[in-house]
């Protein structure tokens, strides 16, 4: 069956004339895939291009985080690695290297390079894939090194050549047998070959899985090139996401630490102060998004953040100071990121006055709307969620429109029941949970759509706890003194005052 062609959706005249959510285009760019919201839109996509920090402020599911990373993914690609290197000098205070796109991308092709060639076994030397465990001498077919015995004709392919030409071969060989192998041959075999000059070159094979890795003098002279420059880790990758979220569980999770070693990283039997450095959210979001929603809830490390939206660059030190790493310490991590942070406004009084207004001089602050008009387009745009909370989920199947109606519907209920008239709702969270929920019904009535009637059930079965016990109890108030042992009823102040007025059954009788 062919698959539905797809149409970007404008009006709801657009949609009526669908089967389902499948023909709905789900726009590319993510800012056009948050519904609602024109103001934050604008805002979010001249932070993009201008890198502009944000301060989102609304309820929880208004589309805060979508707005985040939508902004990371419009951002430019990072063009810095972020490494630290061992300092032979002074150990504790680990070398910073910052690598430009370029230079990474050169070092990656020399690595490539360095890798060799990997061939098939049968085109390596007999004796080389003999030696390396795949060739099998007594009936010259190949096997994986795994197999101590041919697969063909049931022989050992060990390798016994060692025997045959030492004195010692008896007893080498009965010590060979006596111990047990994990494959047969060896994992690397040196050689030379003639070149055309008429001098030779040493080359080296090596296992690589079922194929076998051949370097010559080149491949070997960068190899041992790149072994030279190991002496470092890498703490933010060019490669990266460059959407970072930010809990603020602990100072380490977003500032960096350097991990504890019990030997005090000693050059024998230690790690490397290098090595145990970790970095923080606010390093990896370099040059990307740092999104921390509940902002308020960080408390005093908002003062860390304002400091590293100063100075664009934050120092990683162990944070426990009964850890040896508390002496190592590396200064001037870049952390040069576009803050997009997230609160109720509740909780506007809790962000420090400073962030703010750094917040403020260089970006902008944002009421996210609660709701958005009942228009044809964008009720259009209802169905698009629909698309793509379907397409989100990837286990329940396409809506009709008339589910897409229903959805419609309870979206406006919900709008009215926060005051908003002739609304829809943009608390687009809860409606999501709603969607899955229809679709769940419908998977376990093996439907091919998602259905009003699916939609219909699923308001039930998804209803608040809240609403749960209103309708089992009457009221809230009620539901709460049902959930109680009898002894701790009695115990209750409530007890006293409403179910022994009288005093008869008072203790003070």
């Amino acid at each position: 069956m062919a698959a539905a062609k797809k149409r970007a959706v404008e009006t709801w005249e657009d949609v009526e004339g669908m089967k389902s959510t499948a023909e709905v285009l789900i726009p590319a760019d993510p800012l056009d895939r948050v519904l609602g919201q024109e103001e934050a839109i604008e805002l979010a996509k001249i932070a993009a291009i201008q890198r502009r920090h944000l301060l989102l402020v609304g309820p929880p599911g208004t589309g805060k985080s979508m707005i985040a990373r939508a902004i990371s993914m419009n951002l430019p690609k990072p063009r810095q690695e972020i490494r630290v290197a061992h300092n032979p000098e002074n150990p504790e205070r680990p070398f910073l290297e910052i690598l430009d796109d370029k230079t990474v991308k050169t070092e990656e092709a020399a690595q490539q390079e360095s890798v060799g060639k990997l061939i098939d076994p049968e085109k390596a030397p007999a004796k080389v894939a003999q030696r390396l465990g795949y060739y099998c001498s007594a009936c010259g077919s190949y096997s994986a090194p795994e197999d101590l015995n041919c697969p063909n004709c049931g022989k050992s392919k060990i390798d016994r050549g060692i025997a045959g030409n030492n004195p010692f071969g008896d007893i080498l060989g009965m010590l060979e047998s006596a111990m047990p192998q994990m494959s047969a041959g060896k994992e690397r075999v040196n050689t030379t070959r003639q070149l055309a000059d008429g001098t030779e070159e040493t080359v080296v094979f090596e296992r690589a899985g079922n194929k076998i890795r051949m370097l010559d003098t080149k491949a070997l002279q960068k190899r041992n090139n790149l072994q030279k420059k190991s002496n470092t880790k890498t703490l933010v990758k060019l490669d990266r996401d460059p959407f970072v979220m930010a809990t603020g569980a602990s100072e380490t999770e977003l500032l960096g630490d350097v991990r504890h070693d019990p030997y005090g990283g000693h050059d024998k039997i230690g790690v490397p102060a290098y090595q145990r450095v970790i970095p923080g959210s606010i390093h990896e979001a370099h040059e990307g998004v740092l999104f921390v929603d509940e902002i308020s809830h960080l408390g005093n490390l908002q003062r860390f953040i304002l400091t590293a939206m100063q100075d664009k660059k934050f120092p990683i030190t162990g944070r426990n100071p009964q850890s040896s790493g508390a002496s190592v310490k590396v200064d001037n991590v870049p952390c040069d990121f576009v803050l997009v942070a997230a609160c109720n406004m509740q909780d506007l009084q809790n962000i420090l006055s400073p962030l703010r207004s750094r917040i403020i001089g260089n970006g902008y602050e944002v009421l996210v709307d609660t709701a958005m008009p009942d228009t044809s387009h964008n009720r259009a745009k209802y169905a698009q969620f629909v698309a793509q909370e379907i397409a989100m989920d990837g286990h329940i199947p396409n809506a009709s429109i008339d589910a897409v109606e229903e959805i419609i519907l309870e979206g406006k209920r919900r709008a009215k029941a926060d005051g908003q008239k002739n609304s829809l709702t943009l608390r687009l969270r809860e409606l999501g949970g709603l969607i899955r929920a229809a679709g769940d019904v419908a998977i376990m009535e093996k439907a091919k759509l998602i259905t009003a009637e699916h939609v219909k059930k699923a308001k039930i079965r998804a209803r608040p706890v809240e609403d749960q016990i209103k309708e089992r109890y009457g009221s809230y108030q009620k539901g709460m003194t049902k959930d109680v042992s009898d002894a701790q009823n009695q115990n209750s102040e409530y007890y006293f005052q409403n179910e022994h007025i009288d005093g008869s059954d008072s203790m003070f009788n």
